[in-house]
């Protein structure tokens, strides 16, 4: 299998979850020459598979999709009860008397693994953790290209072990969650631009970069440092095609010197995004809460109620450390102009 294959333009838009990235986003990439990806981590199957036939009825092009590897989690009343005491001002802040309680924490991971395997797209990235070698195997027999995500050199290395045709390596710059699974999180601390040619020279199959990339002269920087391609989320995010409230993307355009920092408030795993009230609010305490899914699960009815009111300071307002750079215009056109800055450099 042949990672360019996939793709004219060395580009891979990034798999942001949370309707981020919809079917039209996904088939405007890959129509350009690129490759989408759609991000099916909090889909249920029979959504990934209507996703994914809409993007098949929008392109006839290569694209992927991307899944968190997790096991369901089954958390302690104590533990709930004790995360939500933690919450308390925020949800109290809504005029709440009680923090919901979720009907489930995740989607089951094999059963959209299976979804995956029956799906068949062209490539499939995986993030929070690995995969087996014989599930990489099942990959493979389908067709399916698979790529690992890494924040640092032993991750590379493990997904080189089981089979994997790439990996991204990604930077602490990098918007959303991170992708470690050796090691605490809070070690993963290396910048992008010193992580691509560690990853590059320790491991011979191709490196995709990924982390503060925005424009054509970045995407030439990551591919002198020896990646393949790029993997850029930040700068699709306020594309015309993107699925993120009005409110959301506002703040994306003009993030101004607002700051991006990581926190475990919003998911209980460290996520890179725009700082707001919320992420001030449990910053004393966002280590004392539950592991991602099961804070991620107790905060998704505070931050859709926080959408439905257009309150950006209780949304997850997940950006990489670039945003100031993001150029909204729509997803064809940005990718005119990163080719055209990669060739005119």
């Amino acid at each position: 299998m042949d990672l360019q294959s996939l793709f004219k333009f060395p580009i891979i838009q990034g798999p942001m979850a949370g309707g981020s990235c919809t079917p039209e986003l996904i088939a405007a990439v890959s129509n350009a020459g690129g490759l989408g990806s759609l991000p099916g981590s909090l889909l249920a199957p029979d959504a990934i598979r209507d996703q994914a036939a809409r993007v098949r009825q929008l392109t006839d092009r290569p694209f992927l999709i991307n899944l968190f590897v997790l096991k369901t989690p089954q958390p302690s009343r104590e533990e709930i009860d004790r995360a939500a005491e933690l919450m308390r001002p925020i949800w109290e802040g809504l005029g709440w008397t009680e923090l919901p309680t979720p009907a489930q924490w995740c989607q089951d991971f094999e059963a959209q693994f299976d979804t995956l395997i029956e799906l068949r797209p062209a490539a499939a990235s995986f993030t929070f953790d690995i995969l087996t070698a014989t599930q990489v195997e099942r990959l493979h027999d389908a067709g399916i290209f698979v790529i690992g995500t890494v924040t640092t050199v032993e991750e590379a290395e493990a997904w080189e072990e089981v089979g994997a045709d790439a990996v991204i390596a990604s930077g602490v710059e990098a918007g959303g969650h991170r992708g470690t699974f050796i090691g605490a999180q809070e070690d993963a601390t290396l910048e992008a631009r010193v992580l691509w040619p560690k990853v590059a020279r320790a491991v011979e199959i191709p490196v995709i970069a990924a982390g503060g990339i925005m424009t054509g002269i970045d995407i030439n920087e990551a591919l002198a440092a020896g990646a393949t391609a790029v993997q850029m989320g930040t700068a699709f995010l306020v594309c015309d095609e993107t699925g993120i409230s009005p409110e959301y993307k506002f703040r994306l355009i003009n993030a101004g010197d607002t700051p991006t920092r990581l926190t475990r408030a919003f998911s209980g795993r460290y996520a890179r995004g725009l700082e707001n009230r919320f992420m001030k609010q449990l910053v004393d305490v966002e280590k004392q809460l539950p592991a991602y899914p099961v804070q991620n699960a107790l905060t998704t009815s505070i931050r859709a109620a926080a959408s439905a009111k257009g309150d950006t300071e209780l949304m997850s307002l997940w950006a990489g450390a670039e945003v100031r750079r993001a150029r909204a215009m729509p997803a064809a056109k940005l990718m005119q102009t990163l080719i055209a800055e990669m060739r005119t450099e």
